[in-house]
C-alpha cells in the first residue's frame, strides 16, 4: 500500500496529517513541491513554491502545510504540473483551475502573468466538462467529456497542435487531422504531446528530436500525426516520459520509443527509437505502464501484480525491466525517479492497523475458531457461520433456525471447483479476489448465482485484464449467460478490434447459435462488414 510519507516531502508531517491525506502530487525540480486532498475535502500545499506554484497567494516557501483555499470543497479529482512550474486541476463537475508560471501562456488565461492563486479557466470552454488534465515543460493539455482535445501555451515546436509554432494564450481545441474523433487520454512529454483515441488509435505532435513522436523519424510536427507503426494494434494506455513515449495494448504487449540515453524504453540499449519498439517482458502480460515528463524512468505491472522499472534509476541507467519488490507503480517513482515526483494524482488507500477487516482475514479459514466447514472436492474451508449471514444474503436466508436445529457443522459443495469457492468465501472476509482471470469466470458464475452484485463486478474487472483474442469469445458467451453488461460491452469492443483474428478461433467457433447471431448484429450495426 501507498503511504504519502514516502515522499520525503511528507515526511515531516505528523502521523495524523498523514492519515487524513486522500490525495497526493509531487512535483518541483527535486520533488520538492506538493499539494495534497484531505478526507474532508479540504485542499493544502507545502514545499518550495517557486513561481507561485503552490497557489497560495504569494511566493514564500513552507514546510508547514498551508490551505488552499480557492481549492477547498471543489472536489478535485486530477492535478498535472509543469517545470515552470505551472499548475491545473479539474473538479468533479469538470472545472479547470490554473496558476504558477506562465511566461509562455500555459495558464490560459489569455495573459503572461504568473498566476498567485488557482483561477478557473473557462475561455473557450463553456459547456465543457473537463475529465483530465496534461502538463509539459510550459505547455497544457485538457480532454473533455466529449472526447475533445484543448491545448495552449507554449508552441516553439508545435506541442499545442495549432499547424504553426506561435505560443496559444487560451485553450485551443486540436482538430487537424484528428477531427471530430474521440479521444480517451492525453500524455505530455516535456515540449511534446500525444493522444491515444477511442478506437486505439495513437496520435502526436510537436518536438521529436528524439524521435519520441513514433513517426520513424525526427522532424517535429506542427499538427497531429498518427503513430503508423501501430496500425493494427488497440492500444489502451498512453504515457509520456522526459523525451520518450510508452504504450500499452490491449493485449498486454508493451511498446515504447524516443530517447533512451538512460535505458528508459527498455529494449536493452541505450539507442534512441524513433518507431515503436516491443518491450521483451517475458511472456507476462502487463495492465499498467507508468512515465513522467519530469523524469526519464519507466515503470510497469503485470496481472499478477509484478512491477517492474527502467531506466533512469537513482543514477543508475537500467536498460531491460527489472522485477521490483513494489506492489504498485507509484512506489517506483517515490523511490527511484530523479526528481521524486509523482506520475499521476494518486489516491491514498488508508488501512489502520488491526482493523475489522484484517480481523476476520486473519479469521478465516481457522478451524479452532470456525463453527462450519464447507467441504469441496475433498478439501475443507472453515469459516463462521454469523460472517456468512451477515455478509452474504445467500447464507443469511440457508441459516435459517430450522438449519441450525439439525446441528450441521459442514456442508459438501459440488457445483464449484475448490479455488473458486475458497475465493468467494474469502472474499467475504476481505472484500477482496485473488485469483487468475481464467479462474475469475467460474467465481464470476457463482457470484451471478448468489446474487453478489459486488462481487460480480470484482470478477468482471479481473477478467478484461485477462482478455487475449484467444478466449474473449469464451468470454463474452459467459458475460451473455451472465448478465455482466459491461463485461459484455468490453470483450464485444475487443472482438471488434481483432476481428480477423477472432473470427479463426475454436471459442468463435463453439458459439452458441444465439449468441453468435447477435454478436453479428451488433458487428453489423458497428460497421464490421463495410464491404
Amino acid at each position: 500500500m501507498l503511504d504519502a510519507s514516502k515522499w520525503p516531502i511528507f515526511s515531516i508531517l505528523e502521523q495524523g496529517d498523514l492519515e487524513k491525506i486522500k490525495k497526493i502530487c509531487v512535483f518541483g525540480s527535486s520533488g520538492n513541491e506538493a499539494i495534497y486532498i484531505t478526507n474532508d475535502d479540504e485542499v493544502y500545499a507545502i514545499g518550495s513554491n517557486c513561481s507561485s506554484c503552490l497557489g497560495l497567494g504569494d511566493a514564500h516557501s513552507s514546510f508547514e502545510p498551508r490551505k488552499v483555499d480557492v481549492l477547498c470543497k471543489k472536489k478535485i479529482v486530477d492535478i498535472a504540473f509543469g517545470s515552470g512550474p505551472h499548475v491545473l486541476a479539474v473538479s468533479k463537475n469538470g472545472e479547470m483551475y490554473s496558476w504558477g508560471h506562465n511566461g509562455y501562456c500555459q495558464l490560459g488565461n489569455g495573459g503572461s502573468g504568473q498566476g498567485l492563486t488557482p483561477t478557473l479557466i473557462n475561455t473557450n470552454l463553456q459547456g465543457k466538462k473537463i475529465l483530465r488534465v496534461a502538463c509539459g515543460s510550459h505547455h497544457s493539455m485538457a480532454l473533455s467529456q466529449e472526447g475533445e482535445i484543448f491545448a495552449w501555451g507554449q508552441n516553439n515546436c508545435g506541442q499545442v497542435g495549432s499547424g504553426s509554432t506561435t505560443n496559444q494564450p487560451t485553450p485551443r481545441k486540436v482538430v487537424a487531422v484528428i477531427g471530430n474523433k474521440m479521444a480517451l487520454s492525453i500524455a505530455c512529454g516535456q515540449t511534446s504531446s500525444m493522444a491515444l483515441l477511442e478506437n486505439g488509435e495513437v496520435y502526436g505532435w510537436g518536438y521529436n528530436g528524439n524521435g519520441q513522436l513514433g513517426l520513424g523519424n525526427n522532424v517535429n510536427q506542427p499538427n497531429p500525426c498518427r503513430v503508423q507503426q501501430l496500425q493494427g494494434v488497440i492500444i489502451s494506455q498512453l504515457v509520456c516520459g522526459y523525451a520518450h513515449t510508452l504504450a500499452l495494448s490491449d493485449e498486454g504487449s508493451l511498446f515504447s520509443w524516443g530517447a533512451n540515453s538512460y535505458g528508459q524504453l527498455g529494449t536493452g540499449n541505450k539507442a534512441n527509437q524513433v518507431s515503436p519498439s516491443k518491450v521483451p517482458m517475458n511472456g507476462e502480460r502487463m495492465v499498467e505502464i507508468a512515465a513522467s515528463h519530469y523524469a526519464h524512468i519507466s515503470a510497469a505491472m503485470s496481472e499478477t501484480g509484478k512491477v517492474f522499472m527502467w531506466g533512469q534509476c537513482r543514477g543508475q541507467s537500467l536498460t531491460s525491466p527489472m522485477l521490483t519488490k513494489f506492489t504498485c507503480t507509484d512506489d517506483v517513482f517515490s523511490a527511484f525517479s530523479s526528481p521524486l515526483v509523482t506520475w499521476r494524482t494518486y489516491t491514498i488507500d488508508h488501512v489502520k492497523g488491526f482493523s475489522i477487516i484484517e480481523s476476520l482475514s486473519k479469521a478465516f479459514d481457522d478451524p479452532i475458531t470456525s463453527d462450519i466447514k464447507f467441504t469441496v472436492e475433498g478439501r475443507d474451508i472453515h469459516v463462521h457461520k454469523s460472517v456468512l449471514k451477515i455478509r452474504c444474503e445467500h447464507f443469511s436466508s440457508m441459516f435459517q433456525s430450522c438449519w441450525d436445529e439439525d446441528g450441521r457443522n459442514s456442508i459438501e459443495v459440488s457445483q464449484f471447483s475448490y479455488a473458486v469457492y475458497k475465493a468467494f468465501l474469502q472474499y467475504l472476509y476481505t472484500d477482496q479476489v485473488n485469483l487468475k482471470p481464467e479462474e475469475a469466470i467460474g467465481l464470476l458464475d457463482l457470484a451471478n448465482a448468489y446474487c453478489e452484485a459486488s462481487l460480480k463486478r470484482m470478477c468482471e474487472q479481473i477478467i478484461k485484464k485477462g482478455i487475449t483474442t484467444e478466449n474473449v469469445a469464451m468470454l463474452y458467451a459467459a458475460a451473455v449467460k451472465f448478465e455482466a453488461k459491461e463485461l459484455e460491452d468490453f470483450c464485444f469492443r475487443f472482438a471488434l478490434n481483432h476481428m480477423t483474428a477472432v473470427v479463426q478461433t475454436q471459442a468463435f467457433s463453439q458459439l452458441d447459435d444465439s449468441v453468435l447471431k447477435e454478436f453479428i448484429r451488433k458487428a453489423a450495426i458497428a460497421g464490421a462488414f463495410k464491404y
